[in-house]
């Protein structure tokens, strides 16, 4: 299975296979730092979930795709921790949202499961909950309890919930301000050690990254149009100002465009310092 580089030139075939695993994302970050990315895969209408019959916005059937699947897959082997909400936990909890086990134990995944061990990484990711009203219900953190959790937040969180969170385990960790943003994100991993940050959660917790906190951006689109008035985007809310991003690779899956009508590309951005 291959994908059609077009930029960088010159466009070549390239397996899709290996396609983001060869970034070594988890070596990228200088010493004391830490980097993070995110990843996305949108409609052509910008739609990246809409409103299931659980009442909860998901990535609907019709966007998601195991070629899509398999990218994913790489960018969460190369992370020392994912960047996640409460909002996904509470999901959780109430089984409307996927287990929180990025790298796939299925045999189609074995060999990044194998190149997490060869490359000194644990076998799963951590996981960094960002969230400001420490609203974490217990019976989802029972399904992470095979790696460390941290909980990041802001100054003003309640203690009550810092104190019950700290007696199940978890690492709280407050940043200076009463909110969360980019650079105390960024602080607060790197003290304690991690290297590389996949961020899966959704747009709230991209745009708290995207002042000063996110190295890069994968973004799949999908080929196709969704619609709906209940939907969300990559990037909701207000931003101080524009964050402008530069093109880093773009490819065309063309087996996409015969198996599944339409295709997909795979693009990825490196976020630029604001000026």
């Amino acid at each position: 299975m291959t994908v059609l580089r077009l930029y960088p030139a010159p466009q070549q075939k390239i397996p899709l296979k290996g396609l983001y695993l060869s970034l070594s994302l988890h070596r990228q970050a200088e010493s004391g730092e830490v980097f993070i990315y995110a990843n996305f895969i949108a409609s052509l209408d910008g739609r990246i979930s809409l409103l299931d019959a659980h009442g909860e916005q998901g990535v609907p059937a019709s966007l998601a795709n195991k070629r899509d699947w398999r990218l994913y897959q790489e960018l969460a082997a190369q992370s020392d921790i994912m960047l996640t909400s409460a909002r996904y936990f509470r999901q959780l909890a109430r089984g409307n949202a996927q287990d929180l086990l990025p790298v796939g134990r299925e045999a189609d995944y074995a060999d990044l499961a194998a190149w997490r061990l060869n490359e000194g990484l644990t076998v799963q990711p951590d996981v960094a909950i960002l969230s400001r009203s420490l609203d974490i219900p217990q019976a989802a953190l029972e399904k992470v309890q095979d790696r460390r959790v941290l909980v990041l937040t802001g100054a003003d969180a309640p203690q009550s919930q810092v104190d019950r969170l700290t007696q199940q385990g978890l690492a709280v960790l407050r940043s200076e301000a009463q909110e969360l943003d980019g650079p105390a994100i960024r602080r607060l991993l790197a003290g304690e050690g991690y290297r590389s940050a996949y961020m899966i959660a959704g747009p709230e917790v991209h745009r708290t990254l995207l002042d000063g906190g996110l190295d890069m951006l994968f973004l799949t689109q999908r080929h196709r149009l969704l619609g709906g008035d209940d939907f969300r985007s990559i990037m909701q809310g207000n931003l101080a100002r524009p964050v402008d991003m530069q093109l880093r690779s773009l490819y065309l899956d063309e087996q996409a465009c015969l198996d599944e009508r339409g295709g997909q590309s795979f693009a990825s951005y490196a976020v630029l310092p604001q000026g």
